[in-house]
């Protein structure tokens, strides 16, 4: 399995990114429904999308910026774990969606 990003931005522009809770409260990412504030039940917060990344108006990432994420160093841990080469079953319908964009 290949741990190299391509850099594509493809997978930032396809796909909504859940925090965990930990990355969720812990204040360094922007979600969609920020403005509403935190929701202190996280099963709740689950539920309503509250711990969605941020997008931009085209519904990519708000952290993408020229194929490459601002926030790489601290990026949340599914995107860490997600690479366009995986051989992981899970990531398959994701790769599968990706190549068609490309």
């Amino acid at each position: 399995m290949s741990n190299k990003c391509d850099q594509c931005g493809v997978c930032c522009s396809l796909f909504l990114i859940n925090l965990s809770e930990s990355e969720y409260y812990s204040g360094k990412y922007k979600t969609q429904l920020e403005k509403l504030g935190l929701i202190k039940n996280f099963s709740l917060a689950s539920e309503s999308g509250s711990n969605i990344l941020k997008q931009k108006k085209d519904g990519s990432c708000f952290y993408l910026k020229k194929n490459s994420c601002s926030i790489h160093k601290i990026r949340p841990q599914v995107c860490r774990e997600f690479f366009c080469a995986s051989k992981a079953k899970k990531f398959q319908e994701m790769i599968n969606q990706i190549k068609k964009k490309r």
